[in-house]
Order: structure tokens, then sequence, then C-alpha cells
């Protein structure tokens, strides 16, 4: 079964990245395993403080997720796999694509206007012809009507 593997956060091309990603999953009768990342927190110097932060921080990625997760199992029916990492997004995202043989395509939305975020730099850059699947960078731009189409 093709896996299409999506970062979300709370941008709009993360959406826009998803909406793509059900959509091929469906056509192509994959799947989806959506990825929320978790900011590494600052050094906080009381440890209960920081523990609050980094608690609050998961449970806003979580919330993120499950939303997610409802809308493209209302618009496409497919029931994604979901995961909750903290850390640098970068390492994480590598960590996940070569743990899991079945993800076909990291599939990442690109800002409409401006420059790409770190994750797209990083691996659309020098890095894309070391990764072990092709990567889609879908344009923030592409409204639900282009998204469908190209889907």
């Amino acid at each position: 079964m093709r896996t299409y593997l999506v970062v979300v956060d709370e941008t709009p091309e993360a959406e826009v990245a998803l909406r793509f990603a059900a959509r091929r999953a469906a056509k192509t009768g994959g799947a989806v395993q959506i990825l929320a990342l978790v900011p590494p927190t600052e050094f906080v110097q009381w440890g209960g403080v920081q523990a609050t932060i980094e608690e609050e921080a998961r449970q806003r990625a979580e919330a993120l997720v499950m939303g997610a997760a409802g809308t493209l199992m209302q618009e496409s029916g497919i029931r994604p796999s979901i995961t909750v990492k903290q850390g640098d997004p970068v390492t994480i995202v590598r960590e996940t694509l070569y743990a899991n043989e079945e993800v076909d395509a990291l599939v990442l939305g690109a800002s409409a206007s401006g420059t790409p975020g770190p994750l797209v730099t990083y691996f659309a850059g020098t890095h894309a012809g070391s990764l072990p699947c092709p990567i889609m960078v879908i344009p923030g731009s592409l409204d639900l009507e282009a998204i469908d189409r190209l889907s």
C-alpha cells in the first residue's frame, strides 16, 4: 500500500499538502501518515514550568492532528495513522522516513508567498537526492479545485 507522509502544522500550506495527499491516497488505494511536530522548548530554569510548556505544546499538536485527521476522514474516507513527536523538525522527519519503509512519498506544502519553510528548504534542496522516497512539494497558492484536479 502506498503511504504518503504529511507533516502538519497550523499553516495553510500544511492543509493544502494534507488535502493533496488524501486525494492521491484515495485514488491509488493508499494511506496517509500524519506527522505533527512539537518544536523543542528552550531551557527554562524551573523544571516544572518547562514540563508544563512542553505538555501544552504537545496538547496543541495533538489537537491539530486530530482535527486534520477528522477532516481527512470526512472528505476522503481515509483513516490516517498519526504520530506526534517533539524535537528538531528536520531530524524527526528524516528519522521517520528512514524508519518506515512503507512511506512512499513525503508531501510538504510550500508557502504561497515568501521563502519556503525549513522543511521544504532542507528536503527539496541539497538533500533531495539522498532521500529514501520522492518528495512532493505542493504550492500553498493552490485552491481546492486545483488540488482536486492535480491530485
